[in-house]
């Protein structure tokens, strides 16, 4: 039996990764469905058999200290994590007035699963944060490039990176530093950057699979004012499939510590796709 739990798990495709999941474990596991309002997670959790329903909001610190302390007290420690939960853009909205909360939920609150979850991982089990495409330094300026230096810094590096980022935003300065025009993708780098950082520092040392997924357009509220054609959009149920294809199958080798999109490898680098070891980018 196994033990999951899934952030932003009340809609969306966190609800349709975690209606999944229960689907696929082996009988008798629990799937935590968590999110920060406890009557959607509740209804959430309901309509999912197997699962149960934690708040947690990852933009507070002490929300997932609670959660993390109450799956070791039950479970002692678990098997896999999905850290979904994630800040939705506004188009009412400037960037400058919405970064912080970005950067809060996305890269803090990346860095927050990994501090309190991560170490709850058991051996053999998996820990997935769901990011996008556009977490490679192929969409970041090569100035900038050294900010992201996953062979070396750790967490708490990249948590300040976002931090100063958002600093920037919020008065206008960004696009003079150099960095690209939407904050979607700076937040996406930064989350993949604190991915491969905890695989680099826990992966391999704790027999854990840590990675990235990008699930690929998705029709939901969040995405609907950014795309004028949704028509190659999937469900979320469909997005879904991808998703816990590596949070359950068979692993492959060349997944760990990488981003992950439709089952193949997109590169930190564009030199870094391919390769004679590793699936190629479609």
């Amino acid at each position: 039996m196994s033990i999951a739990l899934v952030t932003g798990a009340n809609q969306g495709l966190g609800r349709a990764v975690a209606a999944l999941l229960a689907r696929r474990l082996e009988t008798g596991s629990t799937v935590y469905v968590t999110g920060r309002n406890a009557e959607r997670v509740a209804e959430a959790a309901s309509a999912i058999p197997g699962a149960e329903p934690l708040v947690l909001d990852v933009r507070d610190d002490e929300s997932v200290a609670a959660a993390a302390r109450l799956i070791e007290e039950r479970h002692g420690g678990l098997d896999l994590v999905v850290s979904n939960a994630a800040a939705r853009r506004d188009p009412e909205r400037t960037d400058a007035e919405t970064i912080r909360e970005f950067v809060d939920t996305n890269n803090l609150g990346t860095t927050r699963m990994i501090r309190e979850f991560g170490p709850l991982v058991r051996p053999g089990g998996r820990f997935l944060v769901v990011a996008s495409a556009f977490g490679s330094l192929r969409y970041l300026d090569p100035s900038l490039h050294h900010l992201f230096d996953t062979e070396t810094q750790d967490l708490a590096d990249i948590d300040r990176v976002m931090l100063d980022f958002a600093d920037l935003v919020e008065a206008g300065k960004d696009r003079d530093a150099g960095w690209p025009a939407s904050i979607n993708y700076p937040s996406k780098i930064g989350q993949v950057a604190s991915m491969r950082i905890f695989a680099r520092t826990d992966g391999e040392r704790r027999g854990i699979f840590i990675g990235a997924v990008c699930p690929g357009l998705v029709d939901t509220a969040a995405s609907r004012p950014y795309f004028a054609d949704m028509s190659q959009a999937q469900t979320p149920e469909a997005a879904a499939v991808d998703v816990v294809s590596v949070a359950v199958d068979p692993i492959v080798p060349a997944f760990a510590g990488q981003l992950v999109q439709h089952l193949q490898v997109i590169g930190w680098t564009a030199e870094d796709d391919g390769g004679p070891d590793q699936p190629r980018r479609r």
